[in-house]
């Protein structure tokens, strides 16, 4: 049987590629999504055209309250296509972005950070892991923000690198099973994210340009195969890393 991949967020942006990706190494998908049910749809379809098993389930991450209930949707699907309750790999790819300085941050908005990028991460893996086979993977997303500042980040920014230390803990404590958990830290990558900013503005896109040895700004499918990768045999030896993967920016 085809190995299983969760992915959530993946109905667009990196989600998405990174789905393709991983599906092109013939493991099988499910993938979330907030509110976008067509893009999530369209990912689907793509996906089994080309041969590889794909279900698109609806999730907020932010919401820990859905997890029981969301659980219970992923298991029938994974009786129904597969006769097992299990998955293989967990790829917590789910967020959003805040563009606020710190004396301007809300604590609504800082709420919202946690709720997407840390707290549901924990508890969403935490809720996975009595179901994941031995010898799974587990790759988180960060961002380059943790290891280089902007301004109007801080929140964000401190969230992912509350998720960088969380996967380094998973990875000490999930060896005996053998199961390796890594991060996936991209760059400024052309998305909607955040305002897409990274995609339809030109200053902004000439100004990350400027400061990335590669000279330009990324793309999900810079993203999406090192993901893949992860999710491989091939990289079965590599754990508790930290990936960065934006052209070298600030070197």
């Amino acid at each position: 049987m085809n190995k299983i991949v969760l992915i959530t967020g993946g109905s667009r942006g990196l989600g998405r590629d990174m789905a393709l990706r991983i599906a092109k190494q013939g493991i099988d998908v499910v993938i979330t999504y907030h509110s976008n049910e067509q893009a999530a749809a369209e990912v689907v379809n793509e996906i089994t055209g080309f041969g590889q098993k794909a279900k698109a389930l609806k999730l907020n991450t932010a919401n820990v309250k859905e997890f029981d209930e969301f659980l219970t949707t992923l298991q029938m699907h994974l009786t129904e296509t597969y006769s097992t309750t299990a998955i293989d790999i967990l790829v917590n790819n789910a967020g959003t972005g805040v563009n606020a300085s710190v004396t301007d941050t809300t604590e609504e908005a800082f709420d919202e950070m946690m709720n997407i990028h840390f707290k549901g991460v924990y508890f969403l893996t935490q809720k996975l892991l009595p179901i994941m086979n031995h010898g799974g993977r587990i790759v988180n997303i960060s961002s380059g923000l943790t290891r280089v500042t902007f301004p109007n980040v801080s929140a964000y920014a401190s969230m992912k690198g509350a998720v960088e230390t969380y996967t380094r803990c998973l990875a000490k404590e999930l060896g005996a099973r053998k199961i390796t958990a890594n991060v996936v830290a991209p760059g400024a990558i052309a998305t909607d994210f955040g305002g897409g900013t990274n995609k339809t503005n030109e200053e902004k896109r000439k100004a990350v340009s400027q400061i990335t040895a590669l000279g330009r700004v990324g793309e999900p499918e810079d993203i999406g195969g090192v993901v893949a990768f992860l999710c491989t045999p091939d990289a079965g030896w590599i754990n508790g890393q930290r990936i960065e993967c934006s052209g070298g920016m600030m070197l």
